[in-house]
């Protein structure tokens, strides 16, 4: 019932492996990123889009004041949250929607955890006039509910899912579903650097922007690379979007962070999920392992082939951070920066606050702030409050 291909492999994960008619449909999508990925027309106004309505370039900022505190390395923010809809989502949705319009696409659909990519996706969908389904967990639209009503606002429809543990695993279940069904007229806009090839080459492609810019700006900054660039990891668009222009820099520490009861790159092994090959947290059987964190957008029971890959060469570190040190860095960068994190970035900075006192003051990182934190703040409010 399956296919599999050699093509989009990192080492040994990643690949296609999926129903021959989904095959098709993912053939046909990788024919036209091929063709419209160097297209100087396509970029041209993509790059339009990524300035006048983006915002782009995104602030690398020198966070002065909680260098001071934490002692050590200079902290520079990627402000990715500075972006239009509040994160780094919207970079690989124009991308995905301008290849939706060039494929002539009426109807798109989409996975979201903490709710960021769907608003992005609902955006997009809205300024081009496509209908935009959007498949949530119905424990992460009580989580994220301010962002289920900006979808509804901007005209999506936000489907709730019942199954599983109604999360993000179970909202990327129902969209692969949709498409299986609907695949002669529907485009699904996938948010996360994961899934069939070429899904995460695709993803990994648009945010890659995030680290052509920070390379850009610390070198004329700083005269020099980096010591090391942080960000957090569920499916890891943000992280591999932030590491993408460093991979070849090898003096350049690459530092995912994931939730401790997300813990796929420190307990996961190698198994399929969602079409493709990752470190996944299973049980003997194969099956996903439940998974929890307090940022919905990390609670994902696999991971991006090539986080995978990175990992098993040991080109990437992969560390672990507690619900308590993840509430720590966000009341922390909101505190001393007057910058307030989403919880899911907020895992980058508590990461920080332990990693920048070790340093010496000749050296520097980059936290990704990945978005902003308006869409937690009651969640927060209620944690602290109990």
């Amino acid at each position: 019932m399956t296919t599999t291909t050699k093509k989009g492999y990192f080492g040994e994960f990643g690949g296609s492996l999926v129903p021959a008619e989904l095959q098709n449909v993912l053939d046909i999508l990788e024919e036209n990123f091929n063709k419209f990925k160097d297209d100087e027309d396509f970029n041209r106004e993509l790059n339009y889009y990524f300035e006048e309505y983006v915002g782009r370039k995104s602030p690398l900022y020198f966070a002065e004041n909680l260098t001071k505190q934490c002692g050590g390395a200079k902290i520079y923010l990627k402000r990715e949250d500075l972006n239009h809809t509040g994160s780094h989502k919207i970079n690989n949705v124009l991308g995905q929607i301008l290849l939706a319009k060039r494929m002539g696409a009426k109807r798109v659909i989409a996975e979201t955890g903490a709710g960021q990519h769907g608003v992005a996706t609902a955006t997009v969908c809205a300024m081009f006039g496509m209908d935009c389904t959007i498949y949530m967990g119905a424990e992460d639209t009580k989580r994220q509910a301010l962002n289920v009503f900006r979808m509804e606002l901007l005209g999506a429809k936000v489907v709730a899912v019942e199954k599983g543990q109604a999360r993000l695993k179970d909202a990327v279940d129902e969209a692969f579903a949709d498409l299986v069904e609907n695949y002669e007229n529907t485009f699904y806009l996938l948010g996360s650097a994961v899934g069939p090839h070429p899904f995460p080459t695709m993803v990994k492609h648009f945010q890659s922007v995030i680290s052509k810019e920070s390379k850009e700006q610390h070198l004329a900054k700083e005269g020099k690379l980096p010591t090391a660039v942080l960000a957090c990891v569920g499916g890891g668009s943000n992280a591999i979007g932030a590491f993408a222009e460093y991979i070849d820099d090898e003096d350049v520490r690459l530092i995912g962070i994931e939730p401790d009861k997300a813990a796929t790159m420190a307990l996961g092994t190698p198994g399929d999920l969602h079409g493709f090959r990752c470190l996944v947290l299973q049980d003997e059987e194969g099956n996903p392992l439940p998974t929890y964190s307090i940022a919905a957008g990390l609670d994902y029971p696999g991971v991006g082939p090539e986080h995978s890959h990175l990992k098993t060469i040991g080109r990437a570190e992969y560390v672990t951070i507690s619900n308590e040190e993840v509430l720590e860095g966000f009341q922390t960068l909101s505190k001393v920066e007057g910058i307030i994190p989403a919880l899911e970035s907020s895992h980058a900075v508590a990461h920080a606050l332990k990693l920048a006192p070790t340093l010496s003051p000749e050296d520097s990182i980059i936290i990704n702030i990945s978005g902003r934190g308006d869409k937690d703040v009651e969640q927060v409010f209620e944690m602290l409050n109990k």
